[in-house]
């Protein structure tokens, strides 16, 4: 029997999946890409943006109608608001917050599916259909908190896909409550995880050769916050990597995201500097570059805090938010003509039920966000291009990934995070750090020589 996983949305979303999988695993299934031929299908959803819960509805009919067929259960988990949770009900067989996954074997068990893992040896039982259970295992009315007992999901082992490329969860759930998101209301309130835990985590990985391996949560430099004189805080915990970095002689990358600005401190930016495996990039969102749309947003940040800690070249920006005016765009694109991101993550705004900006109105054109989300590109290739081309002749490091489009290259990502390809056909260097010496640049990515399969 064999399972089918649609993850959207973020890294974190991603990471989750990893774990789905190894319970999923644990049971017996076997993964596939090819979701007719599976009896479990899954989607671990993001209602972070409207664009993701539409591809849940779009591919949930799709299933529904598989069901006149063949005998499948359908479930969804992830970030889900409770808007979309109510109405999920109706559509899904299994509706559950991600730290129930450890219920899962037994939720699927109810439905009167016979799992391979319970299968005994030479006997062949044959395939019971899909039943409802007795008792609906979620009600509409159920009070559920997405962060509670999340110590159960982090000690579930992920079943990772990549063999080099890793992401740790160090956090769930945010306090922050900006009136556009709507994670507080999906993931809960900020809990942090047994810093042995990730420590040990990452030990484990590195020791396997993963190269590249990011830290993840929804606001990591509040890490240990929530906890405090009970566990260390972000940079102590940053150090602490470092320092198994330097001692274990191993070469290999460790990243953060995302990180706040109201939480952003000069320590945090020094015990990077010291260490070599601490990845020298930061993805700090900035969302919007006018002081009164950052209020509106309860960033709780301004434009001064934001260019002390700058030393990143990543960020994210909502266009079109509630109330936005031309003045108030056009700071956004000033702000990003001086910090001069080479890579920006550009959204255009779209209401979240439940955040508290879904009382507002949206009141900003759909042209016009599409106008301003092309302004704002166009800006952001011009930077990007000015940077690339001021690498031409340096030779970089860079984590090789797979095979580029363009044939007979390989791409992957500097140190940096900047795309990059160079000519070979050598698929042993996937997975590796390589030394390439630049030879040319576009917006958003560079090309390049191998200089060395090895580096020092």
């Amino acid at each position: 029997m064999k399972y089918y996983l649609l993850p959207l949305g973020c890294q974190m979303n991603l990471s989750d999946t990893e774990r789905v999988r190894t319970v999923l695993n644990g049971m017996g299934f076997v993964e596939t890409e090819n979701e007719n031929e599976a009896t479990i299908l899954g989607i671990i959803a993001c209602s972070v943006r409207q664009k993701g819960i539409d591809k849940v509805y779009g591919r949930i009919e799709k299933w529904n109608a598989m069901k006149n067929r063949q005998s499948v259960i359908t479930f969804v988990s992830g970030c889900i608001l409770p808007a979309d949770r109510l109405r999920f009900l109706k559509l899904f067989d299994l509706v559950f917050p991600m730290n129930e996954l450890p219920n899962l074997p037994e939720m699927i068990r109810q439905y009167g599916i016979v799992t391979p893992a319970s299968l005994r040896f030479g006997e062949e039982i044959e395939f019971q259909p899909v039943v409802k259970p007795l008792a609906p295992l979620f009600h509409k009315d159920d009070k559920i908190n997405p962060s509670a007992n999340m110590e159960r999901f982090w000690a579930i082992t992920p079943t990772q896909t990549s063999s080099f490329e890793a992401f740790i969860p160090i956090q769930n759930g945010c306090n922050k409550f900006c009136t556009y998101c709507a994670v507080p209301y999906t993931r809960g309130r900020e809990v942090s995880r047994p810093s042995e835990e990730i420590l040990a985590e990452l030990k484990d990985l590195v020791e396997k050769g993963y190269k590249s391996i990011t830290l993840l949560g929804q606001n990591v430099n509040s890490y240990g916050l929530d906890k405090k004189g009970e566990e260390i805080n972000f940079t102590e915990l940053l150090r602490r990597v470092g320092e198994y970095g330097k001692a274990s002689g191993k070469e290999f990358w460790v990243y953060y995201t995302a990180p706040h600005p109201r939480d952003m401190k000069d320590d945090v930016i020094e015990v990077m500097a010291q260490y070599d495996c601490l990845g020298k990039q930061i993805h700090i969102p900035i969302q919007s570059g006018d002081e009164n749309m950052l209020q509106r947003m309860n960033r709780h940040h301004d434009l001064a805090t934001y260019r002390h800690i700058i030393a990143t070249i990543f960020t994210d920006i909502i266009v079109g938010f509630t109330h936005e005016t031309e003045e108030e765009f056009e700071n956004t694109r000033k702000a990003m003509e001086e910090f001069k991101y080479n890579m920006a993550f550009i959204a255009q705004y779209s209401v979240r039920p439940g955040a508290v900006a879904s009382e507002w109105d949206d009141d900003v054109p759909k042209e016009v966000k599409r106008q301003r989300y092309h302004r704002l590109t166009e800006e952001l290739m011009k930077h990007s291009l000015v940077y690339n081309q001021g690498l031409i002749g340096q030779t970089v490091k860079m984590l090789v990934e797979s095979h580029d489009r363009k044939n007979g290259y390989l791409t992957g990502h500097t140190e940096g995070k900047i795309v990059i390809r160079f000519a070979s056909k050598d698929t042993k260097l996937i997975g590796q750090i390589v030394k390439v010496k630049v030879t040319s640049a576009s917006p958003l990515s560079i090309e390049g020589e191998l200089a060395s399969s090895k580096t020092e």
